[in-house]
């Protein structure tokens, strides 16, 4: 590591509880013994006996059955082929017959049953080395065996599941490498259970798939994420919640619910929205404990009263933030999420009040003739998991007329490189950048040191004027302790942003516009016109000092590994600070304003 790097790290982990750096050495030290010593598999892979196994109640179906997803099915597979990501992989090799090396039904057990010597075996890679490490993480996942589970085919994808799972318990080792990290160990779980009524039961393989299970079982109840927290944690949970209820573990379950209660206390914010605060993970979350009340519905008890709270919470707080066509915003890692999932989770419509104030989460929602303005008023993350944070404070989002305008460049890789530093970067977002700098030191994949600390929040309405206030102090390491503030002042005739930033010194300030894919932008003599399907828009950017006015492309983000180039308005202003800043968007043409629009934009001034 760099001496930067040793910088960065401890400005890092200054945030961090200690009990999470407890927890870290303790996983380490576990998947260290799981390496090293195989007699400790005995105790940290021993789960429920596999003769206690009941499966799960008749009438539950998880989400994952209910939504159509476009997951590779059985015709896929027979072409040896696996779609993840919208990324498509050769998986399966020429198949043999007879015994595989190795090969057996859980640590310890010993060698495979014998009629298996006859069994055609699947030759799969699941090792996919030049892959992505989150294409990787979905291939372990076993989500994608869903569809197989839907087949109407019974008999094809009963023998196609049971000849890949073989193929895959024989290429990995219970409690370890990445298909035994705790996050796919827990989806993959879930998704045993879940296709084991369809795709198992009672055929030559159960009884080894259901020792497997019990070995996920040993496993993740001694190696829950509590290190990271956040979603992994909701999922860890989940995991053990569906594996109790497949084994009839009664105490197991009222353990596993005793720590969802307590985690919904710290992850879910007063106003329903995850604190994480990418809405993606909400919907993720949400789906999940939507998940955990219906199988324990399913299997005739009561959801504890917190759990049932918390996903009307979280509805609600879903359907505020919703854009005006449905989208979930890409803040924070944003990634498109399915329009069923949205549905099925049950966000509905909120009213749309003209100003709605999410204060815990940190985002305001404004609407006014036909403009929806959602602005980034929060913190970037908790101060203890910085993992999915981004350098966007103070960003907004907008659309006119149920169209997009501004954009959010959402998340299309966690691999650690430059894609990765811009989509979290203060320069993919519809903010204001100093000296080239971030407002959160967002660094690595997963880390931020010093973060933007948020203040002075308001919100308003006055007069037909929707007016949302707040500043930062991400820039205070900079000379001169540059410090950010932002007005947005909204009316039926469009928006104006103020932004002032205050402090000493001379410094060099951009400000960003990140257009929806598709647009068009021409520059004209002191402002910008640009071209939507909702109509033209006409952008004038000035300032205290002279604005070098540019428009540009930059990517942005429509899945994890896809990206479409878009517009992008730029001004630059160099200049002694306090400096001023302000932009005006209307309706093209200019004319159409009415007199009291006019009036309405002079009378805010600047901030």
């Amino acid at each position: 590591m760099t001496g930067r790097d040793v910088a960065l790290l401890a400005r890092t982990a200054v945030h961090l509880r200690p009990g999470q750096i407890a927890q870290r050495a303790r996983l380490r030290t576990q998947r260290t013994a799981l390496r090293r010593f195989p007699p400790a598999a005995r105790w940290l892979l021993g789960g429920p006996d596999p003769a206690t196994a009941a499966g799960w109640p008749a009438g539950f179906s998880p989400l994952d059955a209910r939504i159509p997803r476009d997951r590779p099915g059985l015709p896929d597979l027979r072409e040896g082929r696996l779609e993840l990501l919208g990324m498509g992989r050769t998986l399966i090799r020429p198949a043999h017959r007879g015994p595989v090396p190795g090969m057996s039904c859980f640590p310890g057990a010993g060698p495979a049953p014998e009629h298996w010597a006859q069994t055609v075996w699947m030759q799969a890679d699941w090792e996919q080395a030049g892959a992505p490490a989150l294409w990787r993480f979905h291939l372990h996942y076993w989500d994608w065996a869903w569809a197989l589970a839907a087949e109407p085919d019974r008999a094809g994808a009963r023998t196609w599941f049971a000849a890949l799972w073989r193929s895959w318990q024989a290429a990995t080792v219970a409690g370890q490498g990445g298909a035994w990290h705790p996050y796919p160990a827990a989806l993959r779980a879930w998704s045993f259970c879940g296709v084991h009524r369809d795709l198992i039961a009672g055929s030559e393989i159960e009884d080894c798939f259901i020792a497997s299970l019990s070995t996920h079982t040993g496993f993740l109840r001694r190696h829950l994420e509590t290190d990271v927290g956040g979603n992994h944690l909701i999922k860890n949970l989940k995991a053990l919640a569906g594996l109790a209820e497949f084994f009839a573990d009664e105490g197991l379950l009222d353990r596993t619910l005793g720590r969802l209660a307590a985690q919904l206390a710290v992850q879910v914010l007063p106003d329903g929205g995850h604190y994480e605060r990418a809405p993606a993970y909400h919907v993720q979350v949400l789906a999940d404990l939507i998940d955990v009340a219906a199988l324990i519905r399913a299997a005739g008890r009561e959801p504890m009263p917190q759990l049932a709270l918390t996903i009307r919470r979280m509805r609600r707080w879903l359907s505020c933030v919703l854009t005006p066509d449905g989208q979930v915003p890409l803040l924070n890692d944003g990634y498109p999420v399915d329009a069923g999932l949205v549905g099925a989770v049950g966000a509905g419509t909120a009213p749309r009040h003209p100003l709605m104030v999410l204060r815990d989460t940190g985002l305001v929602r404004a609407s006014a003739g036909g403009w929806d303005l959602l602005a980034d008023v929060g913190a970037p993350c908790p101060d203890e998991l910085p993992a999915h944070a981004h350098a966007d404070t103070l960003s907004c989002l907008m659309s006119v007329d149920g169209v997009p305008l501004l954009v959010d460049t959402g998340t299309s890789t966690y691999a650690r490189g430059p894609v990765r530093d811009y989509e979290r970067s203060t320069a993919a977002h519809n903010t204001v950048e100093v000296d080239g700098a971030d407002s959160t030191e967002v660094w690595g994949a997963f880390r931020a040191a010093r973060r933007a600390r948020i203040s002075e929040v308001s919100a308003r309405a006055d007069a037909g004027v929707l007016t949302i206030e707040a500043a930062h102090d991400g820039f205070r390491r900079l000379p001169g302790r540059p410090a950010h503030r932002r007005r947005w002042s909204l009316s039926e005739t469009g928006l104006r942003v103020d932004d002032l930033i205050d402090g000493s010194g001379d410094h060099a300030m951009t400000v960003r516009w990140h257009l929806a894919p598709g647009s068009a932008v021409r520059l004209t003599a002191g402002e910008a016109v640009v071209s939507t399907p909702a109509g033209e828009f006409r952008v004038a950017v000035s300032a205290s000092g002279p604005v070098r006015l540019t428009a540009g492309s930059a990517p942005v983000a429509t899945g994890f590994g896809r990206t479409v180039d878009a517009p992008v308005l730029t001004g630059r202003i160099r200049g002694v600070l306090p400096v001023r800043i302000s932009t005006v968007w209307r309706r093209a043409p200019h004319a159409q304003l009415t007199a009291a629009g006019e009036r309405a934009f002079a009378s805010e001034g600047t901030a």
